[in-house]
């Protein structure tokens, strides 16, 4: 059984940073794609960045490059999302998944065979 647990969501002030993590079981990260998505209310799900299976190419939305950081540690088998200079429009539930191959490239995260649970990102003063 797979299991992908999320932890690290929380408040935070503009400008600020947080790390969400993945840790993620009956599943090894390093033999599938990784990635995080993001959804805000009334909008649609955004798949913000992705570690392709195929070559290792990291993929990052235009509205968080330059400010997130993607990354996985194989000995724990934990996904990592560092994100800085956080902006009120980061205000999300963040959802870390696995998925085939050609789910990440330079066209985006398309979509997940597993998913954590959510964690909420709130950023405000």
């Amino acid at each position: 059984q797979v299991q992908l647990v999320e932890s690290g969501g929380g408040l935070v002030q503009p400008g600020g940073s947080l790390r969400l993590s993945c840790t993620a079981s009956g599943i090894t990260l390093d033999h599938v794609t990784i990635g995080w998505f993001r959804q805000a209310p009334g909008k649609e799900r955004e798949g913000i960045s992705c570690i392709s299976s195929t070559d290792g190419s990291t993929y990052y939305a235009d509205s968080v490059k330059g400010r997130f950081t993607i990354s996985r540690d194989n000995a724990h088998n934990t996904m990592y999302l560092q994100m800085n200079s956080l902006k009120p429009e980061d205000t999300a539930v963040y959802y870390c998944a696995t998925g085939r191959d050609y789910y990440c490239s330079g066209y985006g995260f398309l979509d997940g065979d597993y998913w954590g649970q959510g964690t909420q990102v709130t950023v405000s003063s």
